[in-house]
């Protein structure tokens, strides 16, 4: 490949399945599958549930109904290339159709973190004021929460595609996932790419970062609260509304700081590493939160109980 300083920008890229188990795609294909359809399926049920339940009709499962569809968005973005390589090795994807599916990968990253913070919030009026509760979150409110996380998002990324566009690339066009990272397509480019690092980091941190500050701060004050609760029993009861919500916070933040990391500083991590690792970002988190929630919430199972006997 010869450039000589003018503009290149390659027609496709081509994606990478599971590094050195090429031999073994199929195989691998029935775990993630399984994962898929309890991601799909488990998420439907939630929002399905939720609608039919008129007890149900409050904010937290509202911002429950939100990550829900978060998570079916996630897994039909990365469902089609990734089963596409395991299954029929079609590795290949248009240069503007892979923008566009990195596009949405990370703005429904972003509505996810910002959903996680508005169950935060929801859980600290609900324990710190319970009384106030229904007149601080009115449905309304949470609409117009909703709204303004989908905005962010969309707004914050737009410029993510053009600055990528604009970059000269070089011959090597083979991307590290089964889907499009923004990391790994700039990571390909010759051409100068501090400004997609400034400003992907920049994006990142009043994001994703400011989102999980406000987590932990949340969480902070909902102790202090429970601390001055009466009794034992009272603070257990409390501290039992939160237990599924931090353990979405978990699986979903984990994974996606240690991805960040690896892209950013992690230039001598095997590549299987960095490939389990974005598989469990991706993938984990909306095949869990659905079982979390439907384990650690009793209104949730039993209006699934309900449903269930009345089929």
């Amino acid at each position: 490949w010869e450039f000589n300083g003018s503009f290149y920008q390659p027609s496709a890229f081509l994606m990478m399945g599971i590094p050195g188990l090429e031999a073994l795609h199929h195989w691998i294909s029935i775990p993630f599958c399984a994962l898929y359809l309890i991601a799909l399926l488990g998420n439907c049920m939630i929002l399905f549930i939720i609608k039919k339940t008129q007890s149900l009709h409050e904010p937290m499962y509202y911002f429950l109904s939100m990550l829900a569809v978060t998570d079916l968005g996630l897994v039909l973005c990365t469902l089609p290339t990734t089963l596409g390589i395991f299954w029929f090795n079609m590795r290949r994807i248009g240069f503007d159709a892979c923008l566009t599916q990195m596009y949405f990968i990370h703005i429904l990253s972003f509505i996810e973190s910002s959903v996680l913070l508005a169950m935060a919030f929801d859980r600290f009026i609900a324990i710190s004021h319970p009384l106030r509760h229904p007149s601080i979150l009115t449905k309304t409110t949470v609409i117009k929460i909703g709204l303004a996380i989908i905005l962010r998002g969309m707004v914050s990324l737009l410029p993510i595609p053009f600055l990528l566009k604009r970059l000269t690339y070089c011959g090597k066009t083979e991307l590290s996932h089964s889907f499009c990272f923004h990391p790994d397509i700039m990571n390909l480019a010759c051409a100068d790419i501090k400004v997609n690092v400034f400003y992907g980091m920049i994006v990142l941190l009043s994001t994703v970062g400011m989102d999980f500050i406000f987590i932990v701060l949340s969480y902070i004050l909902i102790i202090k609260t429970v601390i001055s609760l009466a009794t034992k029993e009272e603070c257990l009861k409390a501290l039992n509304t939160c237990v599924s919500h931090i353990c979405a916070v978990l699986v979903f933040f984990i994974p996606m700081i240690g991805l960040s990391m690896i892209h950013r500083f992690g230039k001598n991590v095997p590549p299987l590493v960095n490939t389990l690792v974005a598989y469990t970002y991706l993938i984990i988190p909306p095949a869990l939160n659905p079982i979390i929630y439907s384990i650690k919430s009793s209104h949730i199972r039993e209006a699934l109980l309900r449903t269930l006997r009345r089929k």
